[in-house]
This record gives structure tokens, C-alpha cells and sequence, in this order.
């Protein structure tokens, strides 16, 4: 599946189950070494596809787009490439649409973005720039031959009145001409299954890919959860607690409950499961071994 050619979309209605692993910007220029070893080691599962992230508030661009680019060029690997409102203009965002033309990479993730202060900041548009994720689907689908996804929240964007209200939006980018839908982390299927009926009620059919966040670090989790508004449930909670300082038995039980979780989303229908890696590969190994899991193979 080398370089960039085939579409997201394509490959989801070609059946089966899409993998893939998601990646963020390394600060320096030994992140990016390690970073690039992970990949190289997550390369023989064979993944659908790989993202890169921006960095928060749209920061890391250069790095995400030059990471992008090398992904599709030396890689067997389908990159989908991030894209987000946050502090460009759309001057600047047709510059990078450009940029990842040229690459051969022909997948964009089209996003609203997090301000730089984080999800629970106050978001504030570029002068010249676009307010709304919809918005920039348009734009990318503008530009050229792309094929184009959006985030989507199964607990609701930390913006969000109600679940329908954040359901309506997300059909709002479908019809901006958004072809599928990548979710935030979360760790009860219902909350997954129920925002793919809410959805389709407001008449999107796009398929919606879970994502899949193994727990690895508490502390860490904590923190993304409290960002994101995704809640840790409690009986898990109390488990990671008890064993908070046992980062192997930790690593354990955070790989059992995404075990469990992506058996639970696949059995239900699930397109496919999207893993944030954190820029690691042990614990998205070991899920993809005991899941028996491979894109090649559908």
C-alpha cells in the first residue's frame, strides 16, 4: 500500500476493517529519530493507514508536514495528513494543502483544532482564517482530489450543548463533503455505538472509526481525560490506582481493557479501530497480537 495513492474512503467500502495508528510531532530532532523507529516498527503490522498530528494550537506544523511527506515517500505506509483552523490563515492552510499535493498525499484529516492553551481554552478564529471544521472540509475538497475525514466525539466536544447538538455538527461536515470520521478516545463502547445512531438519525452514514488510547501512564491519562472531557470510568479508575506505580502492571491492565474494548466495537459493526500510539509501539503490539488483527487481511 505504498505512498499515498489510495483513499481512506476507497478502502472502507472495500470491506473488512480498517488499523491505524496515530503519531505527534516530536519537539527536536531526537524525538523525530525515535519516532521514526517506532514507525518503522509499527510498519510490519501492515496498518491501513498512519497520522500525524499538529501540535497544540497548530503548533509543529513544518515538522507534522515534512514527517507527512517522508511517510508517503519512503514508507509502505498510507499517510493521512492533519490539518487544522487553528492560527493559519487560509492563505497559509492552501500552502500546506499544496505542500502535501506535491507529496502524493492524498488523505487529509480536516479539524477545527484545540486553542494553544488546550481543549478547555478559549478558541479564538485567525483573522483571516475559518471558525469551523466544516469550513475547511470545503476547502481541501476544493483544491484538489482528496479525500477528506473529520474528528468526531462519542462523550461530545468539551463545546458541545448536548450529544445531538455535537451529532448534528458532525453531520454538518459530512455534508461539507467529509467521506469519514476519526474519534476521540474514550472507553465504554455504548458511548461509540450511540453517537453512530445519532449521527445517521441527523442522515449521516459516514463511517465513524474509533479511537482507541491504551492506558500506559496514569498521570498521563488522567490528564487527557480532563482535557478532553473523557472521563476515566470509575472501575477502572480504581484499578490504575492501585497499581499506579507498577508501570508494567499498569501497562497490563491498559492493554486488556483495549482488548476488550476493540472486541466489544468490532463485534458491534465497527469499521475499523484508529490506536493513539503516543509515539510508542509496545502496547499497540501487543493489542494488535492478541487481537489477531491485520489491515492486510481485513
Amino acid at each position: 500500500m505504498p505512498g499515498g495513492s489510495s483513499s481512506v474512503s476507497e478502502l472502507l467500502a472495500a470491506g473488512g476493517h480498517t488499523y491505524s495508528f496515530e503519531f505527534f510531532p516530536p519537539k527536536t530532532d531526537e524525538g523525530e529519530r525515535a519516532l521514526w523507529q517506532t514507525l518503522r516498527e509499527l510498519e510490519g503490522l501492515s496498518p491501513t493507514f498512519v497520522s500525524v498530528t499538529y501540535g497544540a494550537g497548530g503548533s509543529e506544523r513544518d515538522r507534522t508536514v515534512r514527517v507527512t511527506e517522508r511517510i508517503a515517500a519512503e514508507t509502505t505506509m498510507l499517510p493521512v495528513a492533519h490539518l487544522t483552523c487553528v492560527g493559519s490563515s487560509v492563505t497559509e492552510l492552501r500552502q500546506v494543502i499544496g505542500q502535501y499535493a506535491e507529496a502524493g498525499v492524498r488523505n487529509v484529516l480536516a479539524l477545527r483544532g484545540d486553542p494553544p492553551t488546550g481543549p478547555r481554552g478559549t478558541w479564538e478564529a485567525h483573522d483571516e482564517g475559518f471558525r469551523h471544521a466544516d469550513e475547511l472540509v470545503r476547502l481541501v475538497r476544493e483544491l484538489g482530489d482528496f479525500c477528506v475525514g473529520v474528528a468526531a466525539f462519542p462523550e461530545g466536544h468539551p463545546e458541545s450543548t448536548d450529544l445531538d447538538t455535537d451529532a448534528l455538527r458532525l453531520a454538518g461536515k459530512a455534508d461539507a463533503g467529509a467521506e469519514f470520521a476519526i474519534t476521540q478516545f474514550f472507553f465504554e463502547a455504548d458511548h461509540s455505538f450511540r453517537l453512530v445512531e445519532r449521527a445517521a438519525s441527523h442522515g449521516s452514514t459516514m463511517p465513524i472509526i474509533p479511537g482507541i488510547m491504551p492506558v500506559t501512564n496514569v498521570s498521563q491519562i488522567r490528564r487527557f481525560a480532563e482535557l478532553s472531557g473523557t472521563p476515566v470510568p470509575p472501575p477502572l479508575a480504581d484499578r490504575l490506582q492501585r497499581v499506579e506505580d507498577d508501570a508494567d502492571a499498569v501497562r497490563a491492565i491498559g492493554v486488556e481493557v483495549a482488548i476488550d474494548l476493540c472486541r466489544t466495537l468490532l463485534d458491534g459493526g465497527a469499521p475499523g479501530l484508529h490506536f493513539y500510539t503516543l509515539n510508542r509501539s509496545t502496547a499497540t503490539r501487543e493489542i494488535y497480537t492478541s487481537l489477531g488483527l491485520s489491515a492486510a487481511a481485513g
